[in-house]
Formats: structure tokens, sequence, C-alpha cells
């Protein structure tokens, strides 16, 4: 079923709006590239947090949440668990305060205010640039992926031929993709940073009114007897035991015989030994979120921020306004999918697609007009993530190797110039590998277990450990990076059959993970103690400034003595329990939206009630003592650059 010309006039209608108001915006950005990939600091941490959320809302994700969620019922809040969801968690309670004090443009910037500026700190520059473009460029075909299979449920099909399609059956998908990405890519070139976050704004407006209109809807046609009827037992119970008991042929409805391939999927997707996969995901999820953010949108709202404080609550909406909505939605969704799956999967039930099931939802319950409403939101969660990811790239291209290593004296005009080049550039590449592959969820355990158990080990001895040099940091992330890619290679060419047999699960992207953070951790502590520590100079420095918690006793000893007054971060204990309330808070804002939209409504009060005592301790243990605690100013050093570029830019 395709849209009717109501709805796509309103698709139509928002971007070219969209696209406008990159451009209307793209002369403040321009200013310098200071503004254009920071907003020169002085967007309001609210409207951050709000544009992180809607740039996190992304279609890709929203698909994968609902193929989950109707498998796995409420156990499938835990399985985000893989990205990890909780290092927003961390982020809010001490790691985006310590972060936004380095006063730097790019994560990879950051690399010398903690290992200086000798050798085994530009090795360690270098490793940061190459992690963050390959990062970067798997998220953008992990977009490319979704938005294609969406676009083209709905849209016209561009091309018609049988033979064409016969021969490439993937090309209306691919395309729809193409050309969404290239709208995209025309205001966040444009743009910059003020483009990407005003944008996203307007977007989470639409993506608010969607996933309300959705919800509703479910609650209108689906009653709770009926969702009763095509589940399992044990489907609306949160927790578990050490395996998933989770029987789909048990279902008593015509349906039974066809929902029971689900079966099949749990067992394919090897969650069935649940209690063995949760203690490996929050295994790795804590090491994960520990290490802090990885180089891409996320890290670059935290440094556009106005201060530490602010950064700290930007992180904390995040999860207020991301979870209660997009779960509203994702129930909406599934019970509708679940309640209608004979007529959703006619004649596909033998390998249902159910990554699409979205946009077969929405074919069948909304009607005209809403329908372009709707499609618009979902159009721009996928604009959201994708101009977040593009706006990312770019600076580390321009800010870490052009104007670093290549041509350090450049007019401001000219590294705009190369952020537009570079932005396109990394556009074409991820477009490229969308190509080649097969799935969202290959993408994703891809880049959460393979790609990021390489970032991790170095990434959590930089914070913690004063001994810790840029030598270890290089050789750490290399050989983790290495052998992801090595893995990866192995694993297409059936040649490391052992790791099918771990019984963490079936995915060896998953199983990898333990094999890439040893390795890499191994590295970093060989190369570490092999050469010398990092000048107590830096050490110093960067111990005063950031004041980390954790094992930096020598180089406290150190500051003491020319600085007595120096108090170091006594905060551990306290940092530590706020991370567990906050934890159990996030997953009560995941929850209650399902139990809402279900009707299960002693599940729900439950969940309120958990909220409201987990919200009162964060309030009274955490946000009243920012101030106290990161409440120093912070501004970007850089300012007489600014000043120079501005007059430059002036004089053109």
């Amino acid at each position: 079923m395709h849209l009717s010309y109501i709805d796509i006039s309103i698709i139509i209608i928002y971007l070219i709006s969209t696209v406008f108001l990159g451009v209307y915006i793209s002369k403040k950005a321009s200013q310098n590239i200071h503004n254009y990939f920071l907003g020169g600091n002085t967007i309001k941490w609210w409207f951050l947090g709000v544009s992180d959320a809607s740039g996190m809302f992304d279609i890709a994700g929203t698909m994968l949440l609902v193929y989950w969620l109707a498998v796995y019922g409420l156990k499938s809040t835990w399985l985000p668990w893989l990205w990890p969801v909780f290092n927003q968690i961390f982020l809010m309670v001490y790691l985006s305060p310590w972060l936004r004090k380095s006063n730097v443009m790019t994560g990879a910037e950051w690399i010398k205010t903690r290992f200086g500026t000798g050798t085994g700190a530009t090795l360690a520059h270098v490793i940061v640039v190459v992690f963050a473009l390959i990062s970067v460029i798997g998220f953008l075909s992990y977009g490319f992926k979704g938005i294609g299979k969406f676009a083209a449920a709905f849209l016209p099909p561009l091309v018609t031929s049988p033979d064409m399609l016969a021969q490439y059956p993937q090309i209306n998908t691919n395309l729809y993709a193409l050309i969404l990405m290239g709208v995209t890519t025309l205001y966040v070139v444009k743009g910059g940073m003020f483009s990407v976050v005003f944008t996203e704004v307007i977007q989470y407006g639409i993506l608010t009114i969607s996933s309300i209109a959705i919800g509703i809807i479910a609650m209108y046609n689906v009653s709770p007897e009926m969702i009763r009827s095509v589940i399992p037992d044990g489907w609306t119970n949160l927790f578990f035991s050490g395996s998933l008991n989770l029987d789909w042929s048990t279902v008593g409805s015509t349906a039974a015989t066809k929902v029971s391939a689900f079966n099949k999927w749990i067992e394919t997707d090897g969650y069935s030994m649940f209690g063995l996969f949760f203690g490996m995901m929050l295994f790795k999820g804590l090491f994960v979120a520990s290490a802090g953010p990885a180089p891409n949108y996320d890290m670059q709202r935290i440094l556009s921020t106005r201060s530490p404080v602010e950064a700290a609550k930007m992180n904390s909406l995040v999860s207020v306004v991301l979870n209660p909505t997009r779960y509203f939605l994702v129930t909406g969704l599934t019970v509708l999918a679940l309640t209608n799956f004979d007529s959703l999967y006619k004649s596909s039930i033998t390998t249902p697609d159910f990554e699409a099931i979205l946009p077969e939802v929405l074919a069948k319950y909304v009607p005209v007009g809403l329908l372009g409403l709707l499609m618009t939101g979902f159009i721009a969660a996928f604009m959201s993530n994708f101009a977040a990811t593009v706006n990312a790239a770019p600076a580390y291209i321009v800010n870490d190797i052009y104007k670093r290593y290549i041509n350090p004296n450049a007019n401001p005009k000219k590294y705009i110039t190369m952020s537009y080049i570079s932005s396109v550039g990394v556009v074409v590449v991820g477009i490229t590998i969308g190509f080649f592959v097969e799935s969202l969820n290959q993408i994703v355990l891809w880049i959460v277990a393979s790609l990021w158990g390489s970032y991790t080990a170095a990434n959590i001895l930089k914070w913690y450990w004063w001994r810790f040099n840029g030598y270890g940091y290089f050789w750490g992330m290399f050989s983790g990076i290495i052998t992801s890619l090595l893995l990866t290679l192995l694993e297409e060419l059936n040649l490391v059959p052992f790791l099918n047999n771990f019984p963490l699960a079936n995915n060896p992207s998953m199983n990898s993970f333990p094999i890439i953070f040893l390795i890499s951790l191994a590295a970093c502590f060989i190369a570490t103690l092999k050469t010398k520590p990092e000048s107590d100079e830096v050490l110093m420095k960067f111990y005063q400034n950031v004041k980390p918690w954790g094992f930096w006793k020598p180089i406290l000893a150190k500051v003491k003595t020319q600085n007595p007054s120096f108090e170091p971060n006594k905060n551990f204990k306290r940092d530590m329990f706020n991370i567990l309330v906050g934890i159990i808070w996030q997953i009560t804002l995941m929850v209650t939206p399902i139990f809402l939209v279900i009707r299960e409504y002693p599940s729900l009060i439950t969940s309120l009630i958990v909220l409201v005592i987990t919200s009162t301790i964060l309030k009274f243990n955490w946000w009243n003592k920012l101030e106290s605690t990161y409440g120093e100013k912070v501004i970007w050093e850089d300012k007489l650059n600014i000043k120079n570029e501005n007059a430059l830019l002036a004089d053109k």
C-alpha cells in the first residue's frame, strides 16, 4: 500500500522547509569552525538535550525495538543494554562534566589535554580520528538500511521494470535512501551544529505527535483481552531467570502456528539462556559506559554545552524526553502487529522481515493526512540521527587532520569549505557500505559489540589511571580495531566457527567482544609499562582541571606540594549510588509507557511509584549538588583565534 498524494505532499513540504531552514541558518554557522561544529557554545542545555534525544530517535532503531518487544515482551527492555543505553546515566552523573572541562572541539583534540603533545599523544590522536570515522561510517550505513526499507514500503516505486527488479530487488529501497540522505546532507552541510540542533528540536515535536497518535490508535483498536490472546505466558513480566522461558507455541489463538515462528527467531538470536546473556550485556555495558562517550554526535553535544553543569543536565534530559515517547510509539506498533499478524504477513510468514513491521502497521491503521504527518515524523527521526552523525565526522577530518597537520593557518572560509567536502565524502562512503549490508541487526551488533570492544579498554584507563600514556592508548585502540576488523572478515569467510559455539549468543559479533576487549586491554598495559609516563606538567594540569577519581594518588601528592589547598574528588561512592538509582530510573521511563498501552495497571502503578522514588533521590543527591561539584565557569579557550577568524571573514 502506498501513500496518497495528500500524504506525499505533506512529506515534500516538510523536506523543502528543512533544507530552506538549513540554508537560512548557514550564515551564522559559517562564521568559524567553532560555530560550525559546536554552535559557539551558546546553545542552551535543554535545547541540546532535546536535539540529542531526537538524534537517537532514529527510524532504524525504532524498527528494531518493535521487533524486540514483539518477540521478547517486557524483557526486551533489557536488550538495549547491548548499546548500552545506560551510558546516558554515567554521562549525566559525572562523565559529561569531566569531558566538558576539557574546552576542546572534538574527542580527538581532547587527547592533548590528557597526554600532551609528544609522539605518544600524536599516535593516540591519530587513532581516535580513525575510530571516529569508522564508527560514523558504520552508523551511516545503519541509517541507510533503515530509511530505505521504510520509505519503499509506502512511496511509489521509482523502478517498475520486472527484469530490473528481478536482477536488483533492493533497487527502490536503495534509491529512496539515496534521495533522503541527499536532502538531509544539504541542510547539514550548510548549517552545521546550529542547523542540526534547531531542525532536530522541530523534528522531535513532530515525532512526539506521531508517537502519541500511534499509541492512542493502538489503545482504541486493541483491547487488553485481544493482547493477552496473542502473547505467551511471561510476555508481560519484566524479570527473568536463567532461561528466557518464553514459548510462543503455547499461544492459544488462530495465529498460533504462525506466531510460533517467533521461537525460531529467539533461538537464532541466541537469547534463550537469558540470564547468562544478561550478565554478558551488563559486563560489557559497565565497561563501555565507564569509558565515556564514543567520538560521535553524543560527544559533540556535550562539548557544545555552555558549562560542565549544563553538560550533566543535558544528558539527564535525554532519557526523559526520549524513552517515554519512543516506547509509547513502539508499544502501539507492537500490539497492532501482534493482533494482526496473519493479515500483515500473508505471503511471507515463513521468512517475515519483522524489521519492516512498522510501515506495514501504519499502512493498515492510519488514515490519509495523519499518515502523511506520521511518515513525516519518521522521516524526521531518520534525518535527526543522520544529521547528527554527519555533523560529527567533518569535525575530526577538518579540525584534527586538515587544520592540525595540513593547513593550520588557513582562513575561516577554507575550513568551512573543507567541512562541506568532508561531510559529502563520509556520506558517500557510508552509503556505499550500506549497499552491501543485509540487515539492521547485523550492523548494530557489529558496531556495539565488535567495534566498541576496541574502544573500551583504552578509554577506561585514560580517565582512572594516572600511569596510562599515549603509547598505551594508541596500541590498545589499534590492536582492538585490527582484531575487530579481522574477526569480522574471518566470520564472513566462516573461518572462526568456534565463535558460534559460545553459550552467550549465536551471533559471532556479540561473542567477539570479550576477545577484542582483552586483547586491547593487554596491549594497553604492555605499551604503557614499556614506555615512559607522561610529563608531570601534563598530568598535574589535567588532574587539577578535571578532578577525576580513580588511581591518581602519585599525581595528587605532587599537586598538593604545589597547591596545599587543593581538594581531590571524593564523590566516587556518591556517583556509584546515583548511577545505580539512575539505571533503575531509566528502566522505569522505558517500561511505564508499555504498561500503559497494554493496560497492565498493577504493573503501571508499581513503575510509577518506583519512578517517583528514584526521581526524588536523584533530585536531592545529584541535581541539587551539581553546582557545588561542577559549578566553575568553563569557556572555550581559543577565543583569540575566533576573533581573528571573524576579522579575516569580515575582510573577505
